[in-house]
């Protein structure tokens, strides 16, 4: 382990901490000013860095950028006049740790150096270079069902298209099944459609010529030329304007397209990869969408998974959010409790990944102290969604005129024994959630409770399957160990959309 470095103009302030720092066993270099600490840098590095704010020469914050800019993820406490807040609020804002503020209690220094130090063994010995961290995160079964489909078309052109709710991360996977093609060395180019009024995607896709439109000073090269030999990632495809779909089916169809005003073809020697969070069947059958482009972009279909489907992988996505965002902050990185992780397990989150990404950028600047607890997180989300008793609030509710009660989760504790996937059936499960719901209904003198209660109870089942098998029924009842003849009937019975014959 590296020595703390001590550095200050204040020769007792110096012995004092060398002293107590022995005491504790813990090597120490001390330095007379930041000049000196500076020039140690050129051969060295500590395991901590300790220092005062004001000094001769160098100041305490000029030594405190200079050292976040060659070693972001050194701690580095600062030592400030006790009513200084200017130079507290300073500290932070360029990366320190924490302040000891003068006078100080020396015990509750050598406190905060040990937790200093702690976590900068954590992060000598978990820290993944930019290069080495994954491209994208998750251990649930749907999630590494995504790998494989990405792994089996490694070494594929063929089109691809992305589907899945918004914040799924499809632009990721459509980055990572790139950087894994044969293209991976040639340009990325992606285009959200839904981003661009109507009257310059046109322009944006195919580029123009000089002279074909009002402001069109120069000839203009548009994201297929841009990404020639390479992969273009067209976002939110359901969007695009129907006339643009048939200059886009051309280019997929012959391999050449016509800048806007031009003449001459183009060839496109391009990768294309679509994405959409809209069901395109249905804007097929609505007329939104051209049938024979959605069967030109659907060779390949990947659907990712929306968080709700992956639960058992939110606390791996909220650390790695939260590290990532201490980085960009040049902050000590914030932990989530138990029971605070356990909460946000439970949240339904509609925004997916990008939701809980934004919420850990909101739990790294506002929340208080290092260890975020339930209390600490935004209150729409603590006061829109309580965990029940025994639970974390599993997405599944089964609503009633009395109200809808959710479903729990295994704790992670109870998880390693059970079957995967499966919920836990005590009395603080799902099913004493359950007993809990039919209870409330028999009090209210309602009648018909089994019914009503089945009825939802298959109708979540069927839904569910049919989600993972993408509409296909007969898949969906092998999945449920139902007959195909019965789940052809539960469908029209409960009025079940989206189903389909294979």
């Amino acid at each position: 382990m590296k020595p703390i470095w001590i550095v200050d103009d204040d020769a007792s302030i110096r012995w004092v901490l060398e002293k107590a720092l022995a005491r504790e066993n813990l090597a120490t270099r001390s330095f007379a000013s930041g000049r000196e600490a500076l020039a140690a840098f050129e051969t060295d590095t500590p395991q901590v860095l300790v220092s005062d704010i004001r000094m001769p020469g160098e100041s305490g914050l000029d030594l405190l950028a200079a050292v976040k800019e060659r070693h972001p993820g050194l701690p580095v406490i600062v030592i400030t006049a006790f009513s200084d807040l200017d130079s507290a609020v300073a500290s932070f804002q360029g990366g320190a740790f924490e302040y000891l503020a003068k006078p100080f209690d020396i015990d509750k220094a050598v406190a905060l150096i040990r937790r200093a130090l702690e976590e900068s063994l954590r992060e000598a010995s978990v820290d993944i270079a930019p290069s080495e961290t994954p491209e994208i995160l998750g251990q649930a079964p749907a999630m590494q069902e995504v790998f494989r489909a990405i792994g089996r078309l490694s070494q594929s052109n063929v089109t691809v298209l992305i589907t899945g709710e918004s914040g799924t991360g499809k632009e990721l996977v459509a980055r990572a099944l790139h950087k894994h093609s044969p293209r991976a060395q040639q340009p990325f180019i992606a285009l959200n459609t839904a981003a661009i009024p109507k009257d310059l995607l046109e322009s944006e896709l195919f580029g123009h010529e000089r002279g074909a439109f009002t402001g069109a000073q120069a000839m203009r090269r548009g994201r297929f030329e841009q990404a020639e030999n390479g992969t273009l990632f067209l976002d939110e495809i359901g969007d695009m304007p129907f006339d643009l779909q048939t200059r886009l089916l051309r280019v997929l169809s012959d391999g050449h397209f016509y800048r806007v005003g031009g003449h001459q073809p183009v060839k496109a020697n391009v990768r294309v990869i679509a994405a959409t969070h809209q069901n395109l069947e249905q804007r097929v059958r609505d007329g939104l969408f051209r049938e024979d482009l959605y069967h030109r972009l659907n060779v390949i279909r990947l659907r990712l998974p929306s968080l709700r489907e992956r639960r058992e992988d939110i606390p791996i996505l909220v650390r790695h959010f939260l590290v990532q965002s201490a980085r960009q902050l040049g902050v000590e990185t914030k932990r989530m409790s138990d029971d605070a992780l356990r909460f946000l397990t439970g949240l339904e989150l509609p925004g997916n990944v990008r939701q809980l990404e934004n919420l850990c950028n909101w739990i790294t600047v506002m929340a208080p102290g290092q260890t975020v607890e339930v209390k600490d997180l935004p209150r729409d989300l603590t006061q829109a969604q309580p965990v029940p008793a025994g639970g974390n609030g599993f997405a599944v509710g089964i609503s009633s005129g009395v109200g809808t009660v959710s479903l729990a989760s295994p704790s992670s504790s109870s998880a390693h024994h059970a079957e995967p996937g499966a919920l836990p059936n005590g009395a603080d499960g799902w099913i004493g959630l359950l007993e809990l719901q039919a209870a409330r209904m028999l009090s209210d003198g309602q009648v018909e409770v089994m019914d009503v209660l089945g009825r939802q109870f298959e109708s979540a089942l069927i839904r569910t399957a049919l989600k993972h098998t993408h509409g296909r029924k007969n898949d969906a009842a092998i999945r449920l160990g139902i007959g195909r003849n019965t789940i052809t009937r539960k469908i029209a019975e409960l009025g079940i959309d989206g189903a389909k014959d294979e």
